[in-house]
């Protein structure tokens, strides 16, 4: 059974799988990632998801392997540019990661281009299909917190800068589209407004935040945000990314299993 494709953007088709590669160069050998390429893209999967600071979990020793890894797959298997969409993101800032520009720190323009020219390097491509930041340069609840603490925000990088420093990527030819990653509602209304101002500024396309049997945080806020600004949600769980754009997939009453089985074909 081949993965049907359809239109994340109006020139950019993706299988409605995507495969996440966050375990690629720390429980993955290369062998064993080759293996699990070579299998998705022989059954119709073509979407490719990594971030700078995989895998996971982080060391020094290790960041950056899985962008090396899916790009010498690539450069292995003689896989024409075209044929694969290759997603990833840069990491925010983070007190645990010292390694990956000190910190990071922040997500200002520096750190963007600078971590942008880095994945391009790793992944040996001339471009990214589709940039993601990975979490917000702001406090947000996040990785398991439920809870907003308005005491835990912090001096963060505005909107505009994030945005001014993607929209010059994309103009460069570095990047195509862009997208989000454990946002809030707020986040994204944030981006999708600022954005609407300047007409050099990118438009969020994406949004990768988890959902599973016991995080269903999308069915709230986050959905409403996606029915009427009609950007697509991705959401992971374990490797697999399931890609769609219809809220009512989630919300309907059909059974969830029942759904994949009829998105896939």
């Amino acid at each position: 059974m081949s993965v049907p494709l359809f239109n994340l953007a109006p020139d950019l088709s993706v299988s409605r799988l995507c495969l996440g590669t966050m375990t690629f160069g720390e429980q993955n050998s290369l062998s064993q990632s080759f293996r699990l390429l070579d299998q998705s893209f022989a059954s119709g999967i073509n979407f490719f998801d990594s971030a700078e600071m995989y895998p996971v979990p982080q060391r020094p020793e290790t960041q950056g392997q899985s962008e090396e890894i899916l790009g010498h797959w690539i450069k292995a298997r003689n896989i024409p540019r075209h044929r694969v969409v290759l997603a990833t993101k840069v990491s925010g800032p983070s007190g645990q990661m010292e390694w990956i520009r000190g910190g990071p720190n922040c997500l200002d323009s520096r750190n963007i281009s600078e971590a942008i020219d880095n994945s391009l390097s790793r992944l040996q491509t001339d471009y990214i299909d589709l940039y993601q930041i990975h979490w917000p340069d702001r406090y947000v609840p996040m990785f398991g917190e439920f809870d907003y603490d308005p005491s835990r925000q912090f001096n963060s990088v505005s909107v505009e800068e994030q945005l001014d420093a993607l929209g010059r990527a994309v103009a460069a030819g570095k990047i195509r589209y862009v997208g989000l990653s454990n946002e809030t509602p707020y986040g994204v209304m944030k981006f999708l407004e600022t954005a609407q101002r300047v007409a050099s500024y990118p438009k969020i396309v994406t949004v990768q935040n988890s959902y599973s049997l016991l995080c269903r945080t999308f069915n709230t806020g986050m959905a409403e945000c996606c029915h009427h600004e009609r950007y697509c949600y991705k959401y992971w769980s374990g490797c697999w990314l399931i890609v769609h754009w219809q809220w009512e997939f989630f919300l309907g009453s059909t059974s969830r299993l029942m759904a994949v089985h009829q998105m896939l074909g």
